[in-house]
């Protein structure tokens, strides 16, 4: 294994006990893959090497849990309507400030949050600027959003082939798709970017779709459960 060097996110720092394959407080240090490995204090990826040591750029030792909302609505035709019979399903997607790539509009999950809640979380700050919105324009979204967001069908629970993945840290994730079947819920809002997004639109899902890391492969599943 390649080495990055004695450096604070390659040592795990004196006098840090994590609960390793275990709930630690409100951090959830559990994979989705089962229990993973621990080397000389070290967690280790459960896929494999990936030829970096350390925790690199992530924020925890072992799995990072983050939740991504897929969102998608029936592409609008020219006079305005939403045709079924066409099958072309959008997603919102959110160009990602770090990368330039586009991407699913979620994030991490926070210490003791429910992955749902993030996911909803993740969309409203991304795609919709909650962050800098009036408390009064929120108002209206949780009215819209309220039934909508509570009918969120998990498509993935999983490892992530991620680019900041090391040999001790690595990314998970649970997808879940909201559909706006008839477009009048979130098909019907602004978007706009917000937060660790420096662009968002609704994307039509096709071959060609390049999407950052695993992205391609929850949203093609979206694809197969809403055209069957």
């Amino acid at each position: 294994m390649a080495s990055l060097g004695l450096t604070q996110k390659s040592v795990i720092r004196p006098g840090f006990t994590p609960k390793w394959n275990n709930i630690d407080g409100k951090v959830n240090r559990k994979s989705y893959m089962g229990p993973y490995k621990i080397v000389n204090s070290y967690p280790l990826n459960p896929i494999g090497r990936t030829g970096l040591q350390g925790r690199g750029v992530l924020g925890r030792w072992g799995p990072n849990h983050a939740a991504d909302p897929i969102v998608t609505r029936w592409k609008k035709i020219e006079n305005g309507a939403n045709h079924n019979d066409k099958s072309i399903l959008q997603f919102v997607a959110i160009k990602r400030r770090d990368t330039g790539e586009w991407a699913l509009p979620g994030g991490m999950v926070d210490p003791g949050e429910k992955i749902s809640t993030t996911a909803i979380r993740e969309f409203e700050e991304e795609a919709m600027n909650s962050l800098e919105t009036s408390e009064s324009e929120k108002e209206i979204w949780r009215i819209k959003f309220k039934e909508f967001f509570s009918t969120g069908i998990e498509i993935y629970s999983g490892y992530v082939d991620d680019p900041r993945n090391t040999d001790n840290a690595w990314m998970e994730t649970t997808a879940y798709n909201y559909h706006d079947e008839t477009g009048s819920v979130v098909g019907s809002l602004q978007l706009k970017a917000g937060d660790d997004a420096v662009g968002v639109k609704w994307v039509d899902i096709t071959p060609e779709l390049n999407l950052y890391a695993s992205h391609k492969d929850m949203v093609n599943a979206v694809l197969a459960l809403r055209c069957k």
